[in-house]
């Protein structure tokens, strides 16, 4: 593995041409072909100088440079999109880099999958502590059998269903089928997402690392670790060992630790999370820091969906605990697990008895999504209009948290008791 970080400064583009050209340098591509996973626009990093040095780095040595973008259930993305994400116009893809193609990754479609082994029993026995036992097949997009080498690029940060991002996670769920994928979602969700986020193993790495071995391909990774924008940090090695160092650095620079908890959390959600699917993560990423009976609203008036993909899904079962689906399972499991488990994350940590619900803290949409619509799927309503910024800033000392663009940043309280990770 090479590469390197720092906690205290950006990378220069020397560093970083220099650790992606040894990397790609290291990657035998005569008569091979190489396939590139790349994030799709809900993950920040500066994708446009990664593209261009790799590009740079490799568009002598083959026919063509091959991208695919880890959608996992994520939207495809349009010509337009795609060249935004990775910085060029129409006219440069045409002219400067007529080499590279771009795809789609296609979940839900089977004609799109291929098999690459399965999950036994034992297997999930072992890899989830005992938690679950099933069998499970384990599909990735049917491109991998065409490819002799796949490099993965892309970013890491504190995630609330593997722990950190990144790595073997670009292609679980990134390229994968659906079944490891909502099973894998689910294991987090009964894990709970404050005993997962910003914890570097855990059992759902275990099963995403497990299932990317039996990929019939070699692997290699450039793992991002990004900060103001720039890179922080740039590891390049199997994806197994550059992720565990990019996860290092990223716990350094991530997570913010607070000495309290705080009764009110305005997260104010930047425009790259436009639905709640994906804006969810200003409540991941501050759920350790709310105190019991405090509230937190999702701050993004831009957002007008809960779920590109799975809206209709989620007005049917809602948002709730996680016991309000395990006591009553036999009524949801025929649903998506992916989905439930993304309900149970947004609506946090709670407890399910008698019939009654009572989650531990209060959950808020200050959103374009009408109050019948937060009704029904049980969530809070706040009328965007109403908030005035200035009510929530500087205001720490009073119980009050104000963060200007969440979703990245892991915020932990030192004092957290065990059911909000703390040790």
């Amino acid at each position: 593995m090479n590469g390197s970080g720092h906690t205290d400064r950006l990378l220069s583009e020397e560093e970083v041409r220099s650790i992606c050209g040894d990397a790609l340098a290291a990657i035998p591509m005569d008569g091979r072909r190489i396939l590139f996973v790349i994030p799709d626009s809900t993950r920040s990093c500066p994708m446009d100088q990664m593209f261009r040095l790799i590009y740079e780095a490799v568009q002598s040595r083959v026919n063509r440079v091959d991208f695919m973008i880890a959608l996992g259930t994520h939207p495809p993305m349009s010509d337009e999109e795609i060249n935004h994400r990775v910085g060029i116009t129409s006219e440069e893809r045409n002219a400067l880099f007529p080499k590279a193609n771009f795809e789609n990754h296609h979940w839900d479609n089977p004609e799109h999958l291929t098999t690459v082994g399965t999950f036994s029993e034992a297997d999930i026995d072992e890899l989830t502590d005992g938690l679950f036992s099933l069998s499970i097949p384990v599909k990735v997009n049917r491109v991998v059998r065409e490819y002799d080498h796949l490099v993965i690029v892309g970013p890491v940060f504190p995630h609330e269903v593997i722990g950190f991002s990144g790595g073997n996670k670009y292609i679980f769920p990134g390229i994968s089928g659906p079944e490891v994928l909502h099973f894998f979602h689910w294991l987090a969700a009964v894990i709970t997402n404050p005993k997962i986020i910003g914890k570097k193993w855990t059992p759902v790495r275990h099963v995403v690392d497990r299932a990317a071995a039996l990929l019939p391909l070699e692997r290699h990774a450039l793992c991002m670790v990004v900060r103001d924008g720039g890179l922080a940090g740039l590891y390049a090695g199997t994806p197994e060992e550059a992720w565990s160092a990019a996860a290092d650095l990223s716990r350094e620079i991530h997570i913010e630790w607070k000495e309290r908890s705080y009764h009110t959390v305005l997260s104010r959600m930047p425009a790259m999370y436009d639905d709640i699917w994906v804006g969810g993560k200003g409540m991941y990423k501050l759920e350790p820091v709310v105190e019991d009976g405090g509230r937190l609203i999702i701050y993004a008036p831009h957002i007008k969906d809960v779920s590109h993909t799975h809206g209709r899904t989620m007005q049917e079962i809602g948002y709730h605990v996680r016991d309000y689906f395990l006591k009553q399972w036999d009524s949801f499991k025929h649903h998506p697990w992916g989905v439930i488990a993304h309900s149970t994350h947004v609506k946090g940590i709670g407890s399910f008895e008698d019939g009654v619900e009572k989650p531990r803290i209060e959950v808020e949409l200050a959103t374009a999504i009408p109050p019948d619509m937060c009704k029904r799927i049980n969530l809070g309503y706040r009328n965007p209009a109403d908030i005035n910024i200035e009510d929530f800033q500087d205001r720490e000392s009073a119980g009050v948290l104000f963060v200007p663009r969440a979703g990245e940043q892991l915020f932990r309280w030192k004092g957290a008791p065990s059911e909000l990770g703390g040790d």
